[in-house]
């Protein structure tokens, strides 16, 4: 039977036009997802929105709209934009959908029952932004959220809190009995001494001041607010307390099935402390781990549209592929750090890598395949391999280890790195063999069967890797390459499959981009001009 895995992003808050960063985790989650299912795992990939909340109210009434019309339309865009990102998402999970709002009051139900939530009054320092309250020490004497930056106000109304504190040791406990549960692990540190072993304040988990929420059913004055509300997506997407829960059971409650949760690391503590809390008193178990990565950031910065620094995905995949910012994302941003995205970067990147190392690559060695053997790729001439061939092999073999040990970690920076080392040592063997010479010696046919072989037998395994990230390369390369279906798998890659294989020469991969007018192209988009 197939390993089970089940992958989330968390759901996105549908206030605006999503911008690189936005799109950044589920990127990631999609080419987790890929290389899972090279692996012949069996996948469920989920992401969707969090639509409701007060700023949601106030953005509709600002734009003349019903809350529910004006969250439809920016979904309708999100579903668009992943579908030109080539995520391959199995379910899009919307809290306005009934399934998730059944299961939601259901849960606040049963917490009410266990009195872990109880009603008081609130008054403290809010982000309207964040949705969020904090403390007098967080917001300093600014006044300012801790997490946005952006002012706080005093507010006051009645609301049910959830007895966090209470819970506290046990979460600490769990942390240290599963050291892995939370990465990277500096966000188990920060955490841990700056929320649980100082203590924890009762969460609110409903409001009264706004209409824009799931009712709770046993007070419908008060809506249930976005930690019961968006937290619980990942299992009500399942089917939980449903009366088709099979999903549920097959990819939650079935330990052997590994769950991952991706986010930025400016929601962790929500999905480290609050969520773990929460299925702790469903009786259910928590997710294998908790990944939180950094953010994409300007020269400048964050993005924002005040400054006029942000990034969209749509005229990149216009101007350059969807592979190209795919190739970016997961690639220049190491993942688990902040990391930049200029102009500068991204054409000298796309230069490096997918122009000169790969692409370069592949037209030198289809072209030569062509050349010297009229496109039928020749088989090893076995007499005839020496210690360059045999050294290049060995070279390739490590690298292929390396990369899968890197994508079981999580780790796709290193990961997609590897694949490009693989190319750098493969032209580095184009260098050393000197095909050009060898084709002019009879004697030394062998010689040149050899490099051509090997050539195209390792572009093969370099396409076979890259579907774990990119959309259209993969299959160009297979065309080129002559390489049919069946020599496509995961498990060939550790083979050597290339036998009766005619060559293709056609267009580049990448054309190389003018470093100034793309630059100026870019600069341009950005400031918005």
């Amino acid at each position: 039977m197939a390993k089970k895995f089940y992958v989330t992003t968390p759901i996105y808050y549908p206030s605006g036009k999503l911008h690189i960063g936005n799109t950044y985790t589920t990127v990631i989650a999609d080419c987790i997802k890929r290389y899972k299912k090279l692996r012949g795992y069996d996948v469920f990939f989920l992401t969707g929105t969090d639509e409701h909340g007060e700023k949601i109210e106030v953005k509709a009434k600002e734009a003349g709209k019903t809350p529910i019309e004006f969250v439809d339309e920016i979904v309708d865009n999100t579903k668009k934009l992943w579908k030109r990102l080539g995520i391959e998402y199995d379910d899009f999970i919307r809290t306005t959908e009934e399934r998730h709002e059944k299961t939601a009051q259901s849960i606040f139900s049963k917490f009410l029952a266990q009195e872990d939530i109880y009603k008081g009054a609130y008054t403290g320092n809010y982000c309207r932004s964040c949705e969020a309250y904090w403390t007098d020490t967080q917001v300093g004497e600014e006044h300012t959220c801790p997490d946005c930056g952006k002012p706080t106000e005093i507010k006051e109304e009645e609301a049910y809190f959830f007895k966090m504190n209470k819970y506290a040791p046990w979460l600490i406990n769990y942390y240290k009995e599963h050291p892995n549960f939370i990465y990277p692990e500096a966000r188990t540190n920060e955490m841990l001494n700056n929320f649980l072993i100082p203590g924890l304040n009762d969460l609110c988990v409903s409001r009264s001041t706004i209409k824009w929420g799931i009712p709770v059913k046993e007070d419908p004055k008060h809506v249930i607010y976005v930690w019961i509300d968006a937290l619980t997506n990942y299992i009500s997407a399942l089917g939980y307390g449903s009366n088709d829960d099979s999903k549920f059971q097959k990819f939650w409650a079935d330990e052997d099935c590994e769950v991952l949760h991706l986010m930025s690391k400016e929601i962790v503590r929500f999905h480290t402390i609050y969520w773990p809390i929460m299925l702790k008193q469903l009786g259910l178990r928590l997710p294998t781990q908790i990944y939180s990565h950094g953010w994409v950031l300007m020269k400048s910065g964050k993005m924002s549209k005040s400054v006029g620094n942000v990034v969209y995905p749509e005229y990149i995949i216009d101007k350059y592929g969807v592979d190209a910012l795919r190739y970016y994302l997961v690639k220049v941003i190491p993942f688990g750090q902040d990391g930049t995205f200029t102009p500068e970067m991204f054409v000298e990147h796309v230069n490096t890598d997918l122009v000169n190392n790969i692409g370069n690559l592949l037209s030198r060695s289809v072209a030569m395949c062509a050349k010297y053997f009229g496109g039928e790729v020749p088989a090893i001439n076995t007499t005839s391999l020496n210690n360059i061939d045999k050294s290049f092999m060995e070279k390739v073999n490590v690298l292929l280890n390396k990369f899968e040990s890197n994508m079981d970690q999580i780790k796709l920076t290193e990961g997609i790195s590897t694949i490009f080392e693989i190319g750098d040592i493969a032209n580095k063997y184009i260098d050393e063999k000197e095909p050009w010479v060898l084709a002019k010696d009879e004697a030394r046919k062998g010689e040149l069967e050899n490099c051509i072989h090997n050539l195209i037998e390792t572009l093969r395994k370099i396409a076979i890797l890259f579907k774990a990230f990119f959309i259209e390369i993969p299959n160009k390369m297979f065309e080129q390459l002559g390489v049919t279906e069946e020599n496509q798998s995961y498990e060939s890659v550790k083979e050597d499959r290339v036998t009766s294989n005619k060559v293709e020469k056609k267009e580049a991969l990448f054309a190389r981009l003018d470093f100034e007018k793309e630059v100026a192209y870019l600069d341009e988009k950005i400031s918005g001009k």
